[in-house]
């Protein structure tokens, strides 16, 4: 399971002109600021994580040894655009490193300029072989998995920061990584959108073995039951995750599918009803510790109105994990409790 990625990292933006599809890139920026050196984009992206922008050159100069593609684009393709310049790249002397569904020597050009200059390929979703298929069986140790309402609205960013408060608390937590960014981030995992689906809850019992009674296996959440394209793996990482507690997450103002506009997002508590229905069919204790809303769209004032307002109605902590702040403290002792 443990990848090895070449650091500290490019970041790759291509031409996005959608923050959303740049989450690979800004979660690097946030959670490993550390492995960051700065960041590549074509003059068409209107998108930035405000680090330098450099050439590759440059880049390798100041100490990059990767480029990262730091997007996650529907279908997980290479664009013909980026091929250039993930080209220079390789003939700068940094290795590549993708989270794509599409693998990079499938591209011709890539592959030959790769094998020329002896630069690595790196396919993050890539998931390891002999996957079972799930057992069923109970595991000791506790779990926790964020459950969503949509994709690329904050399961990952809300997973590692209860890791990081359970840790400061003295709790035995581990961050358990599904996608490749969180795969960059925390050095291992398993790409669940890349398994076969009959192995997804196998690859979940995995990567959330059994441990001591008091240790926490924190795991990112991928997709959401909710979403017509990605409803599948949700369940299959549930339903193998067996979490004692799910904390769900959505963005205020999210209304519809994220590039499914015919679909409405679902209310809290219809969110909340199904997945604990779901997941009850493995874990018959499951329960909702409260809700992460993501309110980064809001002033502080209209921020915290938010959270009020869906604490009062819901009657479950709600908080927004990036402001942190008491409401993020109440989410954390209701995750333990």
């Amino acid at each position: 399971m443990m990848i090895k990625v070449p650091q500290p990292y490019l970041l790759f933006l291509g031409d996005v002109a959608e923050a959303r599809y740049a989450k690979t890139a800004f979660g690097l920026r946030d959670w490993a600021p550390q492995l960051c050196i700065g960041e590549l984009a074509l003059p068409t992206a209107t998108v930035t994580t405000g680090l330098p922008r450099l050439k590759p050159a440059q880049a390798f100069a100041r100490g990059a040894r990767s480029v990262v593609i730091g997007i996650a684009n529907r279908g997980g393709v290479l664009a013909p655009e980026w091929i250039p310049a993930l080209v220079e790249c390789l003939e700068a002397g940094l290795d590549l490193v993708s989270g794509m569904h599409t693998r990079l020597a499938q591209d011709a050009e890539i592959r030959v300029t790769a094998q020329r200059y002896g630069r690595a390929l790196i396919d993050i979703r890539t998931p390891p072989p002999g996957i079972p298929i799930g057992s069923g069986e109970k595991r000791s140790g506790k779990r926790l998995l964020t459950v969503g309402t949509d994709c690329s609205l904050g399961k990952k960013y809300t997973a590692l920061a209860l890791t990081r408060a359970f840790k400061r608390k003295g709790v035995d937590a581990d961050f358990r990584a599904t996608g490749q960014t969180g795969i960059l981030i925390s050095g291992s995992g398993i790409p669940i959108d890349a398994v076969v689906a009959d192995f997804i809850a196998g690859a979940a019992e995995i990567l959330s073995p059994a441990a001591p009674a008091s240790h926490w296996d924190v795991v990112e959440g991928q997709g959401s039951l909710f979403h017509p394209s990605y409803s599948g793996v949700s369940l299959g990482l549930m339903h193998g995750t067996q979490p004692d507690v799910i904390v769900l997450c959505h963005e205020v103002g999210r209304e519809r599918i994220l590039g499914l506009e015919d679909y409405a997002t679902p209310s809290l508590a219809e969110a909340i009803d199904l997945h604990l229905r779901l997941a009850r069919r493995t874990n018959a204790n499951a329960r909702c510790a409260g809700i992460s809303l993501n309110t980064s769209g809001l002033s502080d004032a209209d921020a915290q109105a938010a959270l009020a307002s869906q604490r009062e109605w819901l009657r479950l902590p709600v908080a927004d994990p990036i402001r942190g702040g008491p409401e993020f403290e109440r989410l954390v002792e209701a995750c333990l409790a």
